[in-house]
């Protein structure tokens, strides 16, 4: 009888770990949006939007400038040589602004390569406008391709007052993998 105590007792321990282990694989899954809405909803995280912004004719508040800081980095097992030709701006808000950025695939085979954006601190990333941008669209560039992409954007006039410095940083990385098509593959090589 003691036996059948023990192995209902170990069966219902069994089902309480089960259970936790599918609440935690459903939690993993439910991180991501939940971090997205999270982010979108307090403006945190540095998160731009990545749809193009339209440029409307503002005035231009030339009473303040702010400081842009461009950094360029690549993801492991991204080949490619990535840099802004500028490395800091000073832009007034409300102001049309362009800098390029150099790419160029050193490898022997066509890569397919995304710049994921973000912006420090989290909240200059609701004021920073881009009107057009190389990171809306994953870039094609076969063996030994070099490319000059631009990048338009505006600081919103109604930026706080205490930010006055801010950094865009894009990351490159190499999704080549995930195009899906056959006939793009075949189209790259």
């Amino acid at each position: 009888m003691s036996a059948n105590l023990n192995q209902t007792k170990n069966n219902k321990l069994v089902l309480k770990l089960a259970a936790i282990v599918i609440g935690m694989f459903g939690f993993g899954f439910a991180l991501v949006p939940l971090y997205d809405v999270l982010c979108d909803a307090l403006g945190i995280n540095g998160k731009p939007s990545d749809t193009a912004a339209a440029y409307v004719a503002v005035e231009i508040d030339e009473s303040r400038l702010i400081t842009v800081d461009f950094i360029t980095r690549v993801n492991t097992g991204m080949p490619w040589e990535f840099k802004s030709e500028t490395r800091q701006v000073k832009v007034h808000p409300g102001q049309l602004n362009q800098v390029n950025f150099y790419v160029k695939n050193p490898a022997k085979t066509a890569i397919v390569g995304q710049a994921v954006p973000s912006i420090s601190p989290g909240p200059a990333a609701l004021y920073m406008n881009k009107t057009e941008c190389f990171c809306f669209e994953q870039q094609t560039l076969q063996a030994g391709e070099e490319l000059l992409m631009p990048m338009q954007f505006y600081v919103d006039p109604q930026l706080p007052e205490n930010i006055t410095y801010f950094t865009l940083q894009y990351t490159l990385y190499n999704v080549t993998a995930n195009v899906t098509a056959p006939a793009d593959v075949v189209a790259m090589n």
